[in-house]
């Protein structure tokens, strides 16, 4: 019922707005940003959008009303706390196979959320979450969600005999497990993102429950190195967060996430696990 209602609310998002474009097309068509310099902008400003891979750009009253529409789906202002509540009710716990770790998180890993797990290297968090994206399949009142899941891998990590292997061992049947994951190799920062977005569109097809990406940090790791780059991995990983953070609370599903915690940043030396 939840995947139905997201594919119907995101059919009437673009066919409200692809109604607005189609309305103005003949009122006014994109324009090729060099034009804008007749609009106040500087030679240098044009530069520097076309750097950013802007090539075109629209009206400011196409803008607006494009605004206006989206701003009617995405509730932006306030709400009750009884609202909230019937929301947050519709939450499930994912287990983890681990009593005393459910205990801890309060019954498992929560929908609509996003759980770090951190450690050493060869603590098991890779198993967990290869038991997470088996359980996530499960019948609500197992200890599951129902759905799906998604795992993005980023060390090369992933080992689907595992599934194999765990599903066995809860009498679920290996090959239908295996058809409910959907996995990619992740090989940098910028392809995490990329991969981010298939993941909504996959999402408002079908039913997930469990987004995995193990290991989370370790592609900005490896891209931005040293102290003089600090402030630069730390945007990219907000934004990371943030983008997590939407497809937790637009699809309603579980987001896992990994990381190694490292004892030196300045990569003399290597990065030591602590």
């Amino acid at each position: 019922m939840a995947a139905q209602a997201v594919r119907e609310r995101k059919q009437e998002q673009t066919t409200s707005l692809q109604g607005i474009l189609q309305e103005e097309e003949l009122e006014v068509a994109y324009i090729p940003v060099e034009k804008l310099e007749t609009c106040g902008f500087v030679a240098r400003d044009i530069t520097l959008l076309k750097a950013a891979g802007y090539h075109t750009g629209i009206s400011d009253q196409k803008a607006e009303r494009l605004q206006a529409e989206a701003h009617k789906f995405v509730p932006m202002g306030f709400t009750t706390a009884s609202d909230v509540h019937v929301k947050r009710s519709n939450l499930v716990q994912i287990r983890t196979g681990s009593a005393n770790l459910d205990r801890i998180l309060g019954g498992g890993v929560e929908t609509g959320s996003i759980t770090e797990f951190f450690g050493e290297y060869r603590t098991g968090k890779t198993q967990l979450c290869h038991m997470l994206a088996v359980t996530c399949q499960m019948p609500v009142e197992m200890g599951g969600a129902e759905g799906k899941c998604m795992y993005i891998d980023t060390e090369n990590t992933f080992r689907p005999e595992r599934l194999v292997a765990i599903a066995q061992k809860l009498g679920l049947d290996g090959a239908s497990v295996l058809e409910n994951v959907a996995v990619a190799r992740c090989y940098n920062s910028e392809h995490l993102m990329s991969l981010l977005e298939q993941a909504g569109a996959m999402m408002a097809e079908s039913r997930y429950a469990l987004i995995v990406v193990d290991c989370a940090i370790a592609p900005f790791r490896n891209d931005y190195t040293g102290r003089g780059e600090l402030a630069s991995r730390q945007q990219a990983i907000a934004k990371l967060m943030r983008c997590l953070a939407r497809l937790a609370d637009i699809f309603g599903v579980a987001v896992i996430i990994t990381n190694q915690v490292t004892a030196q940043v300045d990569g003399g030396g290597g990065n030591v696990p602590v």
